[in-house]
């Protein structure tokens, strides 16, 4: 596995597996992604779409295999109420604000048998600004705690919303987590002010949303060439500009194929090819 440094000073496997609608085949692909050689897995305290308690159970079985939880890169996420099932909150959903992180982390913490979270992901931003930094000093006073290890958001694609919160924040955001598409303009703006800033960016949803390009004449003749399949070169192209994609394939084949991505060199024309069918 190759790794990037966050501000934080945590290390950050190049891809990551994600755990989101795998419900009651969480465990068996967890153990399977980790044995294949992923290090780095995202989950998060939300049952309407993550099975976190599964996500625990796979990193007991690996431990007792041998894999040491130091070695893993574990980020799950606090989500607020509106991304929550309303018949099956994760927390007291009558609870202040600051309250509901620290009970969502707790939680967390139970289903993953664990004593520390690497990344600890606020799922969306919330509106006031007011109110997201209520969550936002509720996270940094458990990283304080040496809890967790850094801090990050999700689903912000407006660049003024991560700009304020950043100025704001005592502990600056480690990560941003985006679905990676077209409808965003690619957060090429956001994307570059998180270089400038040491944040380091991840991507969802990255073959989901973009089968334009992996179906385009470049990307199938780049792949023939380097006898590797669309979504590797893809993936490569996405880690050689500094982004850190999560897959969550099922296929075992397809998780070899995701790792063997790291090792890929394309030459600086053909990453520029393929950052032009981005815009």
């Amino acid at each position: 596995m190759q790794y990037a440094t966050s501000l934080s000073g945590v290390k950050i496997p190049k891809i990551i597996y994600g755990t989101a609608w795998k419900k009651e085949r969480t465990t068996e692909l967890v153990v399977k992604a980790i044995e294949t050689g992923f290090r780095g897995i995202d989950t998060a305290c939300q049952p309407k779409h993550y099975s976190e308690e599964r996500v625990g159970k796979a990193l007991l079985i690996l431990q007792n295999q041998g894999f040491k939880r130091e070695d893993l890169y574990i980020q799950t996420k606090f989500t607020p109420l509106g991304g929550q099932d309303p018949n099956n909150i994760p927390y007291d959903k009558n609870a202040p604000l600051s309250a509901q992180v620290i009970q969502s982390f707790e939680v967390s913490k139970l289903n993953l048998q664990t004593s520390y979270i690497d990344s600890l992901v606020l799922h969306s931003p919330i509106f006031p600004h007011s109110e997201l930094l209520k969550a936002w000093r509720a996270m940094e006073e458990i990283q304080k705690s040496g809890e967790i290890l850094q801090l990050g958001v999700s689903n912000c694609y407006d660049l003024q919303t991560l700009k304020r919160l950043y100025t704001d924040a005592q502990i600056k955001p480690a990560v941003v987590q985006n679905r990676f598409y077209s409808d965003s303009a690619y957060d090429m703006e956001l994307r570059q002010w998180c270089d400038e800033h040491n944040i380091i960016y991840q991507s969802f949803w990255s073959l989901t949303a973009n089968p334009h390009i992996l179906s385009s004449e470049l990307v199938i003749n780049l792949a023939q060439k380097y006898n590797k399949t669309q979504a590797q070169i893809f993936f490569a192209f996405l880690m050689h500009i500094g982004i850190v994609p999560l897959t969550g394939t099922t296929s075992p084949l397809h998780m070899g194929e995701d790792l063997d991505t790291l090792n890929i060199t394309l030459e600086d024309v053909e990453f520029e090819d393929i950052n032009r069918l981005l815009y």
